[in-house]
């Protein structure tokens, strides 16, 4: 009997120095994932060496609590790991044996889990000595459910996840004062409890259920926990909102997460896009520059719900649908969204700015990138950005800019342009933004390089460069030229108007493409005196895109310089009907620019003396 009990002081000890050992390494320490994962197996490997040992001896009352405690640390680490079916088995096992000791016969059914609980802790009552044991595993088992989103099987549990909560307050055998623990079985009852709650509200939110799911997400937010699940819970309530089309309170619960946990990137992201669905500018600029900032120094685009422990928050909200609820883009797409939406928002100074610092980023962390083939994760393509940028530097009036811009596009698509592109009706829906492109997607290298000598064009009217202007107009119309568009069945024919049946499509952004170059083009030869031939191109825009602005107003002048005065008031008042196009449109599809040439109130006076002058003269 006293070697039976030195031997048990011996392994209680080696349990201790070993939960003594993990506490030091994580102490205070802000180890990288290499190092925690390291440290995570090689505690595991000593935790099971000890088991190995202790599962030879005797099977005395003392030996067999101190197994099932010391297989309750070793499986702490081991899920920790990730490795459920190894915890499972290995708890199965221990309790089948500890059950036959006890005179019971096996339990049946042990690959049902949830069979094989309830009667384990059936049987397990009369052995008041061990049911402290059993309810730690049971935990153990629980947060295996969790991680694993069985929610159905713990729905089915509630009364044996009683009986363990209740556990705290019964006998803990007379090792439990000996032997340490890696992880309190209280704490983690209490942080199984809150992400339950979040999994299956996140679970039911995705399905659609949102009324279930606010239901389940307003108690989780009652539950004591780490800050970063608290917010959580407080911004899947405000995802629940949003999809019941409250967002003034979903807004309420993302500025309640924010407040509890101010890492918190997603509350940060979705209160941005409800900004921008109420029409908020300045809170949606100002919520996207407080992203960007978070996430430059989070290094991170994930919801923080880590909480330190081994059996962490973050372990076991892992379920793909909660994942999805809580992605946000990376640093560089917020970026790159924040310069776009500044130059929408008409702070135009300031998107250039932020393109600036983008380019930036990208040459340093890219400096062999390539701008038309070069993948870069969770953005467009550079070739995208760098016409964006370059419209941008058109509108601070910084043409030479521009033009530098522009160049790297045409300049790298030069030797991959097609000599005749044939669209396929069921190849033009693609949105321009969307493309995936590669070497083979000519539509998007035609439309790239066209965009590139518009905004150059666009550049040189700028700066009264008539013939140049004219230059690049005409090149990016014998670009759009070889494109033709075939339908099923059909030959490929020249694309026209009544083609276009999708805002957006590669032929939408092509007939607009075409559209602006021949506005541009006729303006140059006006500004010439070639009127004739101005005419003709300003016709011809406003037959490619009926809407097109300076098309129209320029028409009415060429019109009113061959004395059509009638005929140029009417094209004149038609023309100034017309709404701008959404600012949801792609910024460097850019019609020619006019203010500074014609004056909507100086054409509006023309007008009206032309009636005074038929009145009078009628």
């Amino acid at each position: 009997m006293y070697k039976a009990t030195a031997l048990l002081e011996k392994w209680i000890q080696e349990n201790n120095d070993l939960v003594t050992k993990w506490k030091k390494l994580t102490d205070g320490n802000n180890l990288r994932k290499d190092q925690r994962l390291s440290n995570l197996r090689c505690l595991a490997l000593e935790f099971h060496k000890l088991l190995s040992k202790i599962q030879g001896a005797p099977h005395l009352a003392g030996v067999t609590q101190l197994e099932l405690m010391v297989i309750y640390n070793a499986s702490v680490f081991s899920i920790a790991l990730s490795e459920f079916s190894k915890v499972e088995l290995l708890i199965t096992n221990v309790m089948d044996k500890v059950l036959q000791i006890s005179g019971c016969s096996p339990t049946p059914g042990s690959s049902d889990y949830l069979l094989f609980w309830r009667k384990v802790l059936e049987k397990a009552i009369e052995r008041t000595d061990l049911f402290f044991c059993f309810g730690q595993l049971f935990c153990l088992q629980w947060a295996i459910w969790v991680a694993m989103q069985k929610y159905h099987i713990i729905q089915e549990t509630e009364k044996e996840m009683s009986m363990v909560i209740s556990t705290e307050n019964k006998n803990k055998g007379e090792l439990s004062d000996s032997l340490l623990l890696v992880l309190e079985p209280k704490e983690l009852i209490e942080l199984l409890h809150v992400c339950t709650l979040i999994g299956k509200g996140a679970e039911r939110l995705t399905n659609g259920q949102y009324s279930e799911a606010l239901s389940v997400l307003q108690k989780a937010t009652s539950f004591s926990a780490p800050r970063g699940v608290v917010a959580c819970s407080h911004l899947l309530l405000g995802s629940c909102f949003l999809q019941m089309k409250r967002p003034h309170m979903a807004l309420v619960c993302f500025r309640k997460a924010l407040e509890i946990d101010c890492q918190c990137v997603s509350a940060l992201y979705q209160s941005m896009l409800i900004y921008r669905q109420l029409g908020n500018k300045p809170a949606e600029i100002q919520a996207l520059v407080l992203l960007h900032s978070v996430l430059n120094l989070t290094h991170t685009s994930e919801c923080n719900t880590g909480d330190g422990q081994l059996i962490s928050s973050a372990l076991l909200l892992s379920s793909p649908s909660l994942k999805n609820l809580l992605e946000v883009p990376s640093a560089l797409t917020v970026l790159h969204n924040l310069a776009l939406r500044c130059v929408h928002c008409g702070r135009v100074s300031e998107g250039v700015e932020h393109y600036l610092d983008l380019f930036a980023i990208l040459h340093t962390d890219q400096p062999n990138s390539h701008v038309l083939n070069e993948e870069v994760p969770f953005l467009p393509r550079l070739a995208e950005i760098y016409l964006e940028a370059a419209a941008a530097m058109i509108m601070v009036q910084r043409p030479a800019d521009c033009i530098a811009l522009c160049e790297e596009v045409v300049g790298t698509a030069l030797d991959l342009l097609p000599k005749r592109l044939v669209l396929e009706e069921s190849s033009i829906e693609t949105e321009p933004n969307d493309i995936d492109v590669d070497h083979n997607d000519k539509g998007a290298l035609v439309l790239w390089a066209g965009a590139a000598n518009l905004l150059k064009g666009h550049c040189y009217m700028h700066l009264k460069d008539w013939q140049q202007a004219m230059t690049h107009f005409t090149r990016c119309l014998n670009l759009i030229v070889r494109v033709h568009f075939k339908k099923k069945g059909g030959q490929p024919q020249i694309p026209t108007t009544d083609m276009v049946n999708k805002d957006g499509s590669k032929l939408f952004t092509l007939q607009r493409l075409k559209a602006f170059s021949l506005a541009g083009r006729g303006i140059c030869f006006a500004q010439t005196d070639r009127l004739k031939e101005a005419l003709r191109d300003l016709h011809l825009s406003l037959h490619a895109f009926p809407e097109c602005v300076s098309a129209g107003l320029w028409c009415g002048e060429v019109l009113w310089r061959l004395q059509r005065r009638p005929e140029a008031a009417s094209c004149w008042k038609k023309t100034l009907c017309f709404t701008s196009e959404s600012s949801n449109s792609c910024v460097y599809l850019m019609e020619p620019p006019t203010d500074h040439m014609l004056s909507p109130s100086e054409l509006q006076r023309r007008i009206e003396d032309l009636g005074f002058e038929e009145v009078k003269n009628g």
